[in-house]
């Protein structure tokens, strides 16, 4: 049997949101998923798209993975799962905005900035993964930043920067961005204050979104 958390959730699920929303379930069931956005997030528990954004079902394709990131195009005949999803997403769906979204107190990221090599590292598969960061890393190290929650924060930012950069280099995401049939965008949520900011790449700010305030 599942966990007993698992088990709840799921009795809940099935008398809450399932029975309001039946009727949205059978037509998805039935037509397809039919989503126009994509969000590339991390696997931390904290930080969930769907939540953040009060999605209802069938409206985000969503993949998560450690620390929210896109590695460069390399079709080496190697498993992909991040890369597949995305060729899926844009191809398949014809998703017309993707978000690549990080978050404050990232565990992958902290690991990436710890001198001597990650302590993820011993792994088969993460150290490897973390080592995408190694450019913004360097950047980062680079920039007179006192602290090691400011060379976090500047990092997460950067993390999400580089794997915009890295989306671009998707021929088809290329191709479709320069017909203006997709769009590409950065934003970085703070799991304290539940705040959400937003990347304007032109001028290269971070953006909070404005909110009501909760008092």
């Amino acid at each position: 049997m599942l966990p007993d958390r698992l088990m709840n959730g799921y009795a809940a699920f099935r008398t809450g949101r399932y029975q309001d929303e039946n009727e949205r379930y059978r037509h998805l069931a039935e037509t397809g998923q039919k989503p126009t956005v994509m969000v590339v997030a991390c696997c931390d528990s904290r930080a969930a798209p769907e939540l953040i954004f009060d999605a209802s079902p069938g409206e985000i394709f969503v993949v998560r993975n450690v620390a929210n990131l896109v590695p460069p195009y390399s079709p080496d005949g190697e498993y992909h799962g991040t890369s597949a999803a995305l060729e899926f997403a844009i191809m398949g769906l014809e998703i017309q905005d993707v978000v690549v979204m990080g978050h404050g107190r990232c565990g992958g990221i902290a690991a990436a900035l710890k001198e001597g090599g990650s302590p993820l590292s011993p792994g088969d598969f993460i150290g490897k993964w973390i080592s995408l960061l190694e450019k913004p890393v360097a950047e980062c190290r680079c920039e007179d930043l006192p602290t090691s929650a400011e060379r976090e924060h500047r990092l997460e930012h950067l993390s999400i920067v580089h794997s915009l950069a890295n989306l671009r280099t998707f021929p088809c995401v290329k191709a479709l961005e320069g017909l203006g049939r997709i769009r590409l965008h950065g934003a970085w949520f703070d799991i304290a204050l539940g705040e959400l900011h937003v990347l304007d790449e032109v001028k290269g700010d971070w953006v909070r979104l404005a909110t009501p305030d909760l008092g």
